[in-house]
């Protein structure tokens, strides 16, 4: 069986390939890709296949491609306008090697959620249905990294800044999803599954502000902002405008429900409760 990661460059990818081989697949079997794999090369001492894939380079996918069973097809971080059409060169190649299973990393509810970042993972989804690529589609929540990365400022500034209301995310850690990913890539039956992970503990950002508060024995605030405040807010610690303005939307989905699931997808395929916010804030201060 020969897997193929894209994005191992990537936090999400590393951690995927490092979860194949604790799954015991051996490191032969594993292709790990990236757009520049001095990256990785690590995982090349290591006795992992390294190869050069770059989704707007539909000669390099195929290449990396080739002879794989199986693809991990990690959703591109690249700017949203670029993603389909580079999620799409992706499954031409995999359907041109002749893969029996594309797991792909979705969003939750990417059927019906109306986020900018939603759109682009429900158009991906529709393409391997009209080209019957055989599939599971793992629709991720948020990161709790999307929060503990975040702490430094929080902590600056004694508030945690949102434009979700009351809503309820089902965050769960990345390592968490690669696990997911790897249990659907490495055990049977998984085939034509549509899962929606998220972590056994939602939460409001209010919530997060108060699990800070406590780890950290400081008073820190929950301030609900406008979506168009909160993108300014983003901008001005240097994220780029159309970063922050998805980002900002995406919290407007939060407040809607879409980041929320209580599947209990994830802890079922890892086998074990997903990684708590509470655990997550710890580790991030330590």
């Amino acid at each position: 069986m020969s897997v193929v990661v894209t994005g191992a460059t990537g936090q999400l990818g590393r951690l995927a390939v490092e979860a194949l081989l604790r799954r015991g697949v051996p490191a032969s079997e594993i292709v790990a890709t990236g757009r520049d794999i001095a990256g990785i090369k690590d995982l090349a001492d290591r006795g992992v296949v390294a190869r050069r894939a770059d989704f707007a380079d539909p000669n390099s996918l195929a290449a990396a491609f080739a002879g794989a069973d199986k693809l991990l097809l990690i959703s591109a971080s690249i700017p949203v306008d670029e993603r389909l059409a580079n999620h799409r060169r992706a499954i031409d190649a995999a359907l041109a090697a002749g893969v029996s299973l594309v797991a792909y990393t979705s969003m939750a509810h990417a059927d019906t959620a109306t986020t900018i970042l939603a759109a682009t993972h429900r158009a991906t989804e529709e393409y391997l249905r009209e080209h019957d690529v055989p599939s599971v589609l793992l629709r991720n929540s948020w990161y709790l990294e999307n929060y503990t990365a975040q702490l430094p400022l929080v902590l600056q500034h004694g508030a945690v800044i949102g434009a979700a209301g009351e809503g309820r995310v089902s965050a769960a850690s990345r390592a968490d999803y690669a696990e997911a990913a790897t249990a659907a890539l490495t055990t049977e039956g998984h085939t034509g599954a549509v899962y929606e992970l998220g972590g056994d503990e939602a939460f409001t950002l209010a919530e997060l502000a108060a699990t800070v508060s406590a780890a950290t024995g400081k008073p820190i605030a929950y301030t609900d902002l406008p979506a168009e405040k909160l993108a300014e807010a983003l901008t001005s610690v240097g994220l780029p405008t159309a970063l922050a303005d998805v980002l900002a939307d995406a919290d407007l989905g939060l407040g809607r429900g879409e980041l929320f699931t209580g599947s209990g997808d994830l802890s079922r395929l890892i086998g074990r409760p997903t990684t708590s916010l509470a655990d997550a804030v710890a580790d991030a201060l330590r």
